[in-house]
C-alpha cells in the first residue's frame, strides 16, 4: 500500500497493491503494518455500507462531540469523494479535497475527525464501504450544506439527488458554533 497526502495533508489517499490474474484480483483494503506511520489509525469500531444511484450526493456530514474518522472505499461503481476541513482555526479551514474512488482504481480515502465528508455517485450505482473510528450517534450528527458557495465543492452532478436532511443544512459560515476547534 502507498499512502499519499493530498492538498489537505491530514487527508490521505491509499493506493493498494492489486494482484490480478485470469481469475480476477486480490487486494488488501486495510493493513495496520502497511499503513503504520501514516495518519490512518489502527483501530476502527464500525463499518458502514451504502448503495446509491447516479447523481446522488450524500453529505457533507460530521459528528461534533464524537467525531468519526472514515476510511472510504468503493466496492462497486464510482464516486467523487469529498473531505472539507471544518476545524475552526485550522490553516486549511473551509478548504476541500475531492478524489475519484472506484472499483477500477480501488483507492481508499482517509478522512480524519474534524472534516466533513460527502460523495457524489458518478456511475449508475455505487456501493461505498467505510470504516469509522467512533460509533454513529444520531443525536450528534451535523452537516454542512452540500452546495455552500463559500466552500465551493465542484460536484460532478448537474441536477443531484439530495436527501431532505442534507438539503437544509446551513453553510459553513452559519455553522461556526457547531464546528470542532483545531488543535
Amino acid at each position: 500500500m502507498i499512502a499519499e497526502p493530498t492538498a489537505l495533508p491530514e487527508v490521505v489517499l491509499v493506493r493498494p497493491k492489486v494482484y490480478t490474474d485470469a481469475r480476477g484480483f486480490f487486494l488488501e483494503t486495510f493493513n495496520t503494518r502497511a499503513l503504520g506511520g501514516t495518519n490512518v489509525p489502527e483501530t476502527f469500531v464500525q463499518d458502514n455500507h451504502s448503495r446509491s444511484t447516479a447523481g446522488v450526493i450524500r453529505g457533507l456530514h460530521y459528528q461534533l462531540d464524537n467525531p468519526q474518522g472514515k476510511l472510504v472505499h468503493v466496492a462497486r461503481g464510482r464516486i467523487f469523494d469529498v473531505a472539507v476541513d471544518i476545524r475552526r482555526g485550522s490553516p486549511t479551514f473551509g478548504k476541500w479535497q475531492g478524489v475519484e474512488l472506484s472499483d477500477d482504481n480501488l483507492f481508499s480515502l482517509w478522512i480524519p475527525p474534524g472534516f466533513a465528508h460527502g460523495f457524489c455517485v458518478t456511475s449508475d450505482v455505487a456501493d461505498v464501504i467505510y470504516k469509522c473510528t467512533s460509533h454513529y450517534d444520531p443525536a450528534d450528527e451535523r452537516g454542512v450544506l452540500w452546495s455552500d458557495p463559500h466552500v465551493g465543492v465542484k460536484w460532478p452532478a448537474e441536477a443531484p439527488t439530495v436527501s431532505p436532511k442534507d438539503a437544509v443544512y446551513r453553510g459553513l459560515d452559519e455553522s461556526r458554533d457547531d464546528l470542532p476547534r483545531y488543535g
